[in-house]
């Protein structure tokens, strides 16, 4: 039995019985890559609640999320009208920043997505919450993944980054594998950057929800400046808006820093 203090915080909500959709599975055999993703068909409902979800979380991005994230999502051609093709988006990204989109059937065991992550290959779901979870949805799906996650995957810097996580975070053993969980939650999902506007939203778990995304920049969350070894002891909870954030300089900043802890723990040469 692995060590409570060593769980991520998916395997104790696992453990707890709350979602079985939130406990990781291993990848079994071959997962479609690029031009080997087929386009599903997508009833009229899917279509809708991806129009309902997009048209709603557009109306608060702008003055509150990166540059970086508003330039990558006209690099994908998002629009409302249709659900995008993983296949089409893959070869965006080969162009942009060399990444490719692998289709992956829902939340993937870290070592699978570890190494997925290092090949530069990003795991998507291709399938839509249902009505009964618009507003949040513990699970992934493919607005969180698609909406959320891959803008920021045209952005060199930010690209650069993931890799090296996914390089580092597949060597991890132990308690190093919740710091880095840890790690990647704080930034990945609920980054947040600074900027000379103001402070801006980078993390996909902020910009899918619209809880989080209302939430993020109020006086109700207390922001902390960005650093390794505070970040990776922080506490935080998946079913609850997040009361404590922290905002990097830059992507330079958080590849640069994430290098330097990662060296110093032995998992990174």
């Amino acid at each position: 039995m692995p060590d409570e203090k060593t769980l991520s915080a998916y395997e104790k909500a696992a453990e707890q019985g709350i979602d079985p959709r939130c406990i990781p599975k291993k990848l079994e055999g071959h997962v479609p890559v690029d031009d080997q993703i087929s386009y599903p068909k997508y009833s009229e409902s899917d279509q809708e609640t991806w129009r309902f979800l997009y048209e709603r979380q557009m109306q608060y991005l702008p003055e509150r999320v990166c540059d970086e994230y508003l330039r990558g999502s006209v690099k994908l051609n998002f629009t409302s009208e249709r659900i995008p093709s993983l296949k089409n988006l893959s070869a965006i990204f080969k162009k942009a920043t060399g990444w490719k989109i692998a289709k992956v059937p829902g939340l993937i065991h870290e070592q699978d997505f570890f190494e997925l992550l290092r090949k530069r290959i990003f795991p998507s779901t291709d399938y839509i919450r249902g009505k009964n979870e618009l507003d949040y949805t513990p699970a992934p799906d493919l607005f969180h993944d698609m909406f959320g996650h891959m803008p920021l995957l045209t952005d060199p810097d930010f690209a650069l980054f993931y890799r090296l996580f996914g390089e580092v975070a597949f060597n991890a053993k132990g308690i190093q594998r919740k710091w880095l969980e840890t790690f990647h939650w704080f930034t990945v999902e609920f980054g947040l950057i600074k900027k000379k506007e103001g402070i801006r939203i980078y993390g996909a778990g902020i910009i899918s929800s619209l809880g989080e995304v209302q939430h993020a920049l109020s006086d109700d969350v207390e922001v902390k400046d960005f650093n390794v070894d505070k970040l990776i002891n922080q506490t935080y909870d998946v079913w609850h808006l997040q009361p404590v954030l922290f905002a990097i300089e830059s992507f330079e900043q958080l590849e640069k820093e994430f290098r330097k802890w990662s060296k110093s723990e032995g998992l990174f040469k």
